[in-house]
């Protein structure tokens, strides 16, 4: 990712290697069309402020993009945790150099994903193909949604981009993204249409429940899965062991 026009000059060894490249622009607008499975070169030789900036975004948005910052030496000295950054590299460096740094990068993300617990919070999808989330129920294979087994009354496209922000509780997805994975493409005055579409949800879940459905400002929108406090927790846990233990004297 570059504002440069000659990407070649960016970071010269890569271009020795025999890894597929992409160039996008640096831009907000560009984190949607990052192919999977990859490791992002960020471009901040000349505007440190811009590339930090982007790794924020980038955070901000759940992705778990792996980001190899791409500096001159006197980049190095600005540059700390708070970026959030896989790995740094001198943009004058050898292509073997840039080939270690990339294989290191790459088997850090095969440990992580590899951890236990280690994937990103997903809305878990039970065998009928429903996701619960506090008084919020999703009917993925009957395409409809309820409130406290009520209803929503729900168009198609309001459905989907429900069904999608539950599936991802926490992530934040900017309006582009939302455009390409729920809509399928890219059009002009597209980012109005989410707009419009998640007033149009918030308004359907009700005052109460319209907080579900937030606003990460100058980003986009996520999912903000209700809170289950301890008591809460427990008294549910209780409940559903009395149940069970009524069941199985029953069943004797």
């Amino acid at each position: 990712m570059t504002f440069s026009t000659d990407p070649t000059t960016v970071l010269p060894s890569l271009t020795l290697l025999s890894h597929r490249v992409r160039v996008l622009p640096m831009d907000a607008s560009s984190l949607v069309r990052m192919p999977e499975n990859t490791i992002l070169l960020l471009d901040a030789r000349d505007d440190l402020a811009s590339a930090k900036t982007l790794c924020r975004l980038l955070h901000a948005s759940g992705l778990s993009t792996p980001i190899v910052l791409i500096l001159t030496e006197g980049g190095f000295t600005v540059v700390n945790g708070e970026w959030g950054v896989s790995d740094v590299i001198v943009n004058t460096a050898s292509p073997a150099e840039v080939e270690g740094r990339l294989k290191l990068v790459t088997e850090r993300v095969i440990t992580y994903n590899a951890a236990p617990n280690s994937a990103p919070s997903q809305g878990a999808e039970d065998e009928d193909g429903l996701i619960r989330s506090g008084d919020l129920v999703v009917d993925t294979n009957g395409y409809t949604a309820s409130l406290r087994g009520v209803p929503i009354d729900l168009a198609y496209k309001e459905f989907e981009l429900l069904k999608y922000l539950v599936q991802h509780p926490g992530r934040v997805f900017t309006r582009a993204q939302l455009l390409q994975e729920v809509w399928g493409y890219d059009y002009y005055g597209g980012t109005r249409t989410v707009d419009v579409h998640v007033r149009r949800l918030r308004a359907k879940l009700g005052g109460e429940y319209e907080h579900l459905i937030g606003t990460v400002r100058n980003v986009g929108y996520r999912f903000d899965p209700p809170e289950e406090d301890e008591a809460e927790h427990s008294a549910r846990e209780a409940a559903e062991d009395d149940e069970h233990n009524a069941r199985g004297a029953a069943e004797k």
